[in-house]
């Protein structure tokens, strides 16, 4: 039997989309002899037509994925978004940092120092190794 109208219109009358009828399937007989908004409301009353619940989206992968990221998973070069430089510019700060802490660790700069050049990294003041010890000459920040 076809209830294209009869859901059309129940579906008006519910204020839901056509999808969200729902029929109950042993009085369709019933329901397809209905052709006026006063008798799908009185089937709506009865309880033989309704609407179906909202269908949200699960957040059920989205919360793997996040448990997953926190692994340090899911962070390779293919799910990276932005500029290909950015990617060079990690290779340049993680390069800088390594030499700082050598730094640190051989005490030729002081803690204090080290948190001052480590910000002035991260802040993209040097451009390589290079102009890092350059700085640090310059402002004679090296112990010896």
């Amino acid at each position: 039997m076809n209830l294209k109208v009869q859901r059309r219109l129940a579906a008006e009358v519910l204020g839901v989309g056509e999808k969200r009828v729902w029929i109950n399937p042993e009085k369709i007989s019933e329901v397809s002899t209905a052709i006026t908004r006063e008798e799908i409301r009185k089937f709506i009353e009865e309880g033989v037509i309704k609407a179906k619940p909202e269908m949200g989206v699960s957040r059920g992968r989205w919360r793997l994925i996040k448990k997953q990221r926190r692994k340090g998973l899911r962070k390779g070069p293919g799910s990276r978004k932005g500029p290909v430089e950015s990617e060079d510019w990690i290779y340049r700060v993680r390069a800088m940092r390594r030499f700082l802490r050598l730094l640190k660790k051989r005490k030729i700069i002081t803690p204090k120092v080290y948190r001052m050049l480590y910000m002035k990294v991260k802040s993209g003041t040097f451009h390589d190794r290079r102009q890092l010890k350059a700085y640090i000459e310059e402002h004679g920040l090296a112990r010896r």
